[in-house]
């Protein structure tokens, strides 16, 4: 199992991090061991000293796939999720000023947060999905799937070119504009809709 992300894939979030739009999807790699599952607590790591939340739609593949076609796409995955992209934005900045690569930044243990999965046939339409993020109960971020540059079905057909999607395999879509520093003791609640998907505190 893999987790695949995809970067600046809103505009408002383009404009807030000061970068130009991208003409095909940018795409990285988080380890499996950076999952954490179940709401439990997210420990700000030792090494930085501004972590950021990054709140994101998550796919998760439900079959093998090489080179698949973008009206095909949507047979590879039949559940979302939330997920948060934990980010030390200090380390990330520190490795792209050296013209580095920044795993250290994005691959850390426990930085992937995701939700429980819903069946996507509870919805309407994937490319329409509204989805918000709560920290000590307000509103921080809020971004709709419509407003992605590359919709689902894209991403997927584009990542397929490169590496086979895998069955478990997670999705992150990318984020709306509002990530922020993280601090020990703030509660992060996400919602899909009007529904809780995640609800944990920081440590």
């Amino acid at each position: 199992m893999k987790i695949i992300c995809i970067g600046l894939n809103y505009h408002n979030h383009l404009v807030e991090m000061g970068k130009e739009q991208p003409k095909v999807p940018l795409f990285f790699f988080k380890p499996d061991t950076s999952i954490l599952l179940k709401n439990r607590p997210f420990f700000l790591p030792d090494f930085s000293q501004n972590t950021q939340y990054e709140l994101e739609l998550v796919v998760r593949i439900n079959k093998v796939g090489k080179c698949i076609q973008e009206r095909f796409a949507h047979t590879y995955y039949d559940e979302v999720g939330l997920g948060i992209d934990f980010t030390a934005r200090d380390l990330q900045k520190q490795c792209m000023d050296k013209g580095e690569p920044w795993e250290i930044a994005k691959g850390f243990d426990n930085s992937a947060a995701v939700s429980e999965f819903v069946p996507l046939n509870e919805f309407e339409n994937i490319n329409n999905l509204n989805f918000h993020l709560l920290l000590n109960g307000k509103q921080v971020q809020r971004g709709n799937t419509s407003d992605m540059l590359f919709f689902v079905d894209k991403l997927i057909a584009y990542v397929s070119q490169f590496i086979t999607l895998k069955i478990g395999d997670l999705l992150f879509t990318g984020t709306p504009s509002g990530v922020g520093k993280l601090t020990i003791g703030d509660h992060l609640q996400a919602y899909l809709e009007d529904r809780k998907l995640l609800d944990f505190f920081v440590r």
